[in-house]
């Protein structure tokens, strides 16, 4: 069921900037080094997933919070020499914080040396406490606990001047980056990065697999698939042998193959890692990717076809006529460019995507969706009376391409979203949305149904029991949608709609509250408060929420939050929409919800140069975004902080975590702590 999600999301997003999951990119491990029956090494090892970043012991300040280990002394039992030691790292520009900061990739491994002065097995404790970041977000400091077991023989303790020899001596044979091999042999360093590894490549073979899916759609589109027989038949027609057709038509698959992949490898020089994912918040990316996609949907509707310049497919043609390799290279180069206008569209939203995942997903990407285009040259060419099962070409291919038409043509809208979200403009708000989504699919279910004929589609006399039961399918979503208008949460398309309270009606149409001038309620407001998700009663700016917290004397619970955050509106429609959360939420705290997208600007009285990178602050996004740098050491959203009147934190940060219970378990942890 979970990869059938996943499908569906992908047919809407084909591979959408998604990250909807707890992140827990570091693995913490300990072990002993000795060197001698009584001085050892305490190691500490950190494995940690590919594209975050652990910082060092030494930070700028104004920068994120630093790795800080603690082991405390016990002059009885043992002797610490020096400091804690660290490998190499790499020291480079931080975009989140805008500063040269010193982080460690894939591993870290710190080192703090130690003299026993005791014969006894000791066991040996410690506390860690480290922050960690990818290119655009980083998650709350955490403590992790060190245990070590040491047992040696005990020796006399090291006098101040020989203490401080010792640690110049360990210091200049402390170059921990080197040493691999002995890494290698303690915690299992290995299982640590394997685990890392193994996490990332199931990553990776997902988006294969719906790249894949990806280009069999756009395989079965009028551009591609009449296609296959002509070529498959010009292959085993021209070759002396059927050997040979079926070699020349495996190297035409695989010049498509590579033509696709190094599509991929050039967006993947281009975008590093995560660099598109900075960009989902942007008002302008957002508008444009909106016209993008409305372009490519007004042309699947059959309006007009996005070509490349004919000049192209001629030059293209020319080469092919060489034969050889070459030529088969170059036919493969001329299908790409005759179905641009059927595999353009999808190849363009697949890719940005993919880029926004960062790394070699571009490639993979690629690699997915030509195998699924390049197999049936290759399959048909092998066995060519399989071509006699193949469905003939006809209408079917054009609804093809229209379905994915009206697909693209929803996605668009929620780019515009995005944006309007992002300016608080209100132009497309909730019901606004599901309505155009409802006519969306509501026309697309017609369509399937025959009663709706676009230009390029031919006479149907009747539809096929396929076509009928999509065409079911898309009028049950249709109807799914409807009660929406009135107020239904539904759950199935959470973090796709603007969340409840971007609405006309925060009860969908026909209703409001006596609070908001319609009738129903006697809720009343307090000052400067809005109506937030679910009713709940919340203030937007953080001095104003405070205020109203000391009066009534409740504790706060910060909401780190955007317009665009598809995480924050999962956390609202699917856990604090929980009659036990809400009910928490609704009377035991003060909610702030600070918006750190929001686009508006601040009163020029309000204006105020940052600390961390010396550019004026002009928004209140800004400003929240700021605050929660500056005081919280994250810039990762949702992100929740209960804190007292005083403002100091009743408990541990909580981030995106779609656990109702344990959600409820932290917010009553807090509320106690407030109580005691």
């Amino acid at each position: 069921m979970k990869f059938i999600s996943k499908l569906f999301i992908f047919i809407f997003l084909i591979g959408s900037v998604t990250n909807a999951q707890i992140h827990n990119p570091v693995t913490w491990s300990t072990s002993v080094e000795k060197i001698n029956d009584s001085e050892f090494n305490l190691l500490i090892t950190a494995g940690i997933e590919a594209g975050w970043h652990l910082y060092s012991q030494d930070v700028p300040e104004g920068g994120p919070i630093p790795t800080t280990i603690k082991i405390p002394v016990d002059d009885s039992k043992y002797q610490l020499i020096g400091s804690v030691q660290e490998g190499k790292g790499h020291e480079e520009y931080d975009n989140v914080f805008d500063m040269d900061i010193k982080y460690f990739e894939s591993q870290a491994v710190f080192k703090q040396k130690i003299r026993l002065l005791s014969s006894e097995k000791l066991t040996i404790n410690g506390v860690l406490e480290f922050m960690v970041c990818d290119d655009t977000n980083c998650l709350p400091p955490t403590e992790v606990d060190l245990t070590f077991e040491v047992e040696g023989l005990g020796a006399e303790p090291l006098s101040d001047e020989a203490l401080t020899s010792t640690e110049n001596s360990f210091l200049q044979q402390s170059n921990i980056a080197d040493e691999s091999e002995d890494q290698a042999k303690t915690i299992s360093h290995e299982k640590i990065v394997g685990e890392t590894k193994k996490e990332k490549r199931k990553s990776l073979w997902t988006l294969f697999i719906l790249s894949f899916f990806a280009g069999f759609a756009a395989l079965l589109t009028p551009c591609v698939f009449p296609m296959i027989p002509m070529t498959v038949s010009f292959f085993t027609k021209q070759s002396k042998t059927r050997a040979i057709g079926i070699r020349n038509a495996i190297l035409y698959g695989a010049s498509i193959v590579i033509l696709y992949v190094f599509l991929g490898t050039v967006v993947t020089y281009f975008f590093g890692a995560d660099s598109l994912n900075a960009l989902s918040t942007n008002v302008w990316f957002n508008l444009l990717f909106f016209l993008l996609l409305v372009v490519f949907a007004v042309s699947f509707l059959g309006a007009f076809e996005i070509t490349l310049p004919s000049s192209w497919g001629t030059k293209v043609d020319s080469q092919a006529d060489r034969g050889g390799l070459i030529g088969i290279f170059f036919m493969a180069l001329a299908l790409a460019i005759v179905s641009f206008s059927c595999t353009g569209p999808i190849v363009g939203t697949a890719l940005v995507a993919a880029a926004a995942q960062g790394g070699t997903a571009p490639i993979i990407s690629m690699l997915g969706f030509s195998l699924a285009i390049a197999l049936p040259f290759s399959l048909f060419a092998a066995f060519p009376g399989w071509m006699n099962s193949l469905p003939k070409s006809g209408g079917w291919l054009n609804t093809v391409k229209v379905f994915l038409g009206f697909l693209e043509l929803a996605l668009a809208f929620k780019f515009l979203s995005n944006a309007d979200l992002v300016l608080q403009g209100h132009w497309l708000e909730r019901e606004v949305f599901i309505a155009i989504w409802i006519t969306i699919f509501g026309a697309l279910a017609l369509y399937l149904f025959g009663k709706i004929k676009l230009p390029h589609d031919s006479d149907l006399p009747f539809i096929s029991v396929g076509r009928l039961s999509l065409g079911l399918i898309v009028m049950s979503f249709t109807i799914y949608m409807i009660p929406g208008l009135w107020g239904a949460p539904l759950k199935l398309i959470s973090g796709f709609p603007p969340p409840m309270h971007y609405s006309e009606s925060s009860y969908g149409v026909g209703y409001t509250k006596l609070s908001d001038g319609g009738a129903g309620s006697t809720l009343e407001i307090p000052e400067d408060a809005h109506l937030g998700p679910h009713d709940i009663i919340s203030f937007y700016d953080y001095d104003k929420g405070m205020a109203y917290a000391k009066k009534v004397n409740k504790p706060v619970m910060i909401d780190f939050t955007g317009h665009a955050c598809v995480n924050c509106r999962k956390m609202e429609e699917r856990v604090w929409s929980d009659s036990r959360v809400l009910q928490v939420l609704k009377n035991d705290i003060v909610l702030i919800s600070l918006y750190v997208d929001d686009k508006r600007t601040l009163p020029e009285e309000e204006h105020y140069t940052s600390a961390i990178n010396g550019k004026k602050v002009t928004t209140i996004g800004k400003k929240w975004s700021e605050f929660q740098i500056n005081k919280y050491k994250a810039n990762a959203q949702p992100y929740y902080v209960l804190i007292d009147l005083e403002g100091n934190n009743l408990n541990a940060y909580s981030a995106y975590n779609p656990d109702i219970d344990t959600y409820l378990a932290w917010l009553q942890e807090g509320i106690g702590n407030f109580k005691e």
